[in-house]
């Protein structure tokens, strides 16, 4: 343990003892990743679950993260891909590409596209996906160690070149995300009326699954598939604000970041000197939870 003290000096003071390299080498990127992956898997759950209108919603339900983890499973099997840094341009590529898959299917010659058919197509690419990711491994069983590190989400060997390679796609996704408040809330009043209010529904939807698509393909890419931190911290942060997206998309990216670094200490903790990877923790967690929240309270309308 580094007292606090040390941890500013080795933050601001020039290199010189074990604490620097081990906080500015290995806690502070550690940590940029778990803002990352946190903050865009908390904006994602948000805007997913306001176009869906289903409080039950994933971000993954769009088969992001199951296109991500064929891509990487088809990189180390096909052509032994076992770098990390390699390892996350193949989970943006089949996470984006599955992502317009998943939107073409859904909304064929431009027509707009429906939050359920959306939410359909997602959940069979997502099962067809899982089903040649295992036939892959079945196939050939050296992929499996090299696969089992990056599939159980973990921010364990990530660093400043994986959080480097996805923030342009994560930006992107945010500044999408930051203009589909005012749209969301009015279709939250209904489609009909939404449209009479001057709402281009079907440009809302198609920049919505945009946002989605990139901010869910940049925290899979860096972290792994990381479970229920899309799926509980939108609800959080309604719980917290009401149901206005205005208030609600920023509070859940901060919540979700807050999740994801608290579980990263977590399972840092719990079989010290050891790690439980962060992905185990909210799976543990996360689960329990919201089962929790969801019999205590009503969830909030959206």
């Amino acid at each position: 343990m580094i007292p606090p003290r040390e941890v500013l000096g080795a933050l601001f003071a020039p290199a010189g003892t074990d604490a620097d390299v081990l906080v500015r080498e290995a806690r502070v990127p550690r940590t940029l990743v778990g803002v990352i992956a946190g903050g865009a898997l908390g904006l994602a759950g948000a805007l997913v679950q306001g176009h869906t209108r289903n409080p039950l919603a994933d971000p993954g339900i769009l088969g992001v993260g199951a296109g991500a983890a064929f891509a990487v499973c088809l990189g180390i099997s096909a052509f032994g891909i076992t770098s990390l840094e390699r390892q996350v341009w193949l989970a943006l590529l089949g996470a984006l590409l599955v992502s317009a898959v998943v939107f073409a299917v859904g909304a064929p010659r431009g027509r707009q596209p429906a939050p359920v058919v959306l939410a359909l197509v997602g959940t069979v690419v997502t099962a067809l996906l899982t089903a040649l990711t295992s036939a892959v491994l079945l196939l050939d069983s050296a992929t499996i160690t090299s696969f089992r590190f990056w599939t159980v989400g973990s921010l364990a060997g990530r660093g400043l070149d994986e959080a480097a390679v996805v923030l342009p796609f994560l930006l992107a996704g945010t500044v999408l995300a930051a203009g589909a408040a005012r749209p969301l809330d009015a279709m939250a009043l209904g489609e009909e009326l939404a449209a009479s209010l001057g709402n281009r529904l079907a440009l809302a939807r198609g920049l919505g699954v945009a946002a989605v698509a990139l901010l869910t393909a940049s925290a899979v890419a860096v972290a792994g598939p990381l479970v229920f931190v899309g799926l509980v911290a939108p609800h959080v942060a309604r719980g917290i604000t009401g149901p206005g997206h205005r208030r609600v998309l920023p509070l859940a990216a901060v919540v979700g970041v807050v999740t994801v670094l608290a579980a990263d200490v977590v399972g840092r903790l719990v079989v010290h000197p050891e790690e439980v990877q962060v992905g185990i923790i909210t799976a543990l967690v996360g689960g329990p939870l919201f089962i929790a929240f969801v019999r205590r309270r009503r969830l909030a309308s959206l």
